[in-house]
């Protein structure tokens, strides 16, 4: 992997991490395009530098965060079945989900769907959100918004997409709800990180530490930007727009397996 490549791949963590579209899989669609093989390193790569995004989270909502107590054991709460199950499935996940195009493929399609489905059901129910807050989300609604993100698992499946629709359907309102899915997603990506570097054995080359460095970078300053400007997006419109994105993606991407150009 050469620098040029780090820093794209950076761009693209940092752009698709907290939209509900899958940055995993627009990071394996993007590397298939710059013809980088998948490899052991590269799946640790992609995993390490999502810390990266998730960085400019913790400095954006540090002082909401740590204002309270409470707040902080809901987050903790909610990653309880998250933490679990990718415990369990982590070598599932990185031996045949990672970088698996097909699987992201079908992913990014039924997900498109039921984000469209959703919010078509939204508007017809026209019914008002609430006005809960972090400090008073119940332990039912944090595991139930927990065991959503744990369906991440699956790549291109979306963790913030499916933490977002997951707390709209339990009555969420939509500014507090993706707050959260950057919030849970802090000790998600710190625990993946950990861990995925405790199983390699920190065992990466100094050429391959200055890509994950490059790549880290990148992805907290684009992230940086993306995650204020997402935030004003959804005060007023709802995630319909991604809904067909990933459908249309999601199809291409099919069509391009299928005929052999990817």
């Amino acid at each position: 992997m050469i620098l040029i490549h780090s820093i794209i791949l950076g761009i693209v963590e940092g752009v698709t991490e907290f939209l509900p579209i899958s940055s995993t899989a627009h990071m394996d669609i993007v590397r298939t395009i710059l013809s980088i093989p998948s490899s052991e390193f590269i799946k640790s790569f992609e995993i390490i530098i999502q810390l990266g995004a998730i960085l400019a989270v913790a400095i954006i909502y540090f002082r909401k965060v740590f204002s309270s107590w409470k707040n902080v054991k809901n987050i903790i709460i909610a990653f309880i079945p998250t933490g679990i199950i990718g415990f369990i499935l982590y070598k599932l996940i990185k031996v045949f989900l990672l970088g698996n195009i097909w699987v992201e493929a079908i992913a990014i399609l039924a997900g498109g769907i039921i984000i469209i489905l959703f919010e078509r059901h939204q508007i017809k129910q026209n019914e008002k959100e609430d006005e809960t807050n972090l400090e008073s989300l119940n332990t039912r609604q944090l595991l139930t918004l927990g065991i959503a993100q744990a369906l991440a698992v699956i790549p291109g499946v979306s963790r913030s997409g499916a933490v977002i629709i997951s707390g709209r359907a339990i009555g969420l309102n939509r500014k507090l709800i993706t707050e959260f899915s950057f919030l849970l997603a802090v000790p998600t990506m710190l625990a993946a990180t950990v861990y995925d570097m405790y199983k390699s054995g920190f065992s990466f080359s100094s050429s391959e530490w200055s890509s994950i460095a490059m790549g880290f970078i990148v992805s907290f300053a684009t992230a940086f930007v993306v995650i204020k400007w997402l935030i004003e997006y959804v005060k007023k419109h709802t995630f319909m727009v991604f809904g067909w994105y990933r459908i249309v993606l999601g199809i291409l991407l099919i069509l391009a397996l299928f005929f052999h150009i990817l």
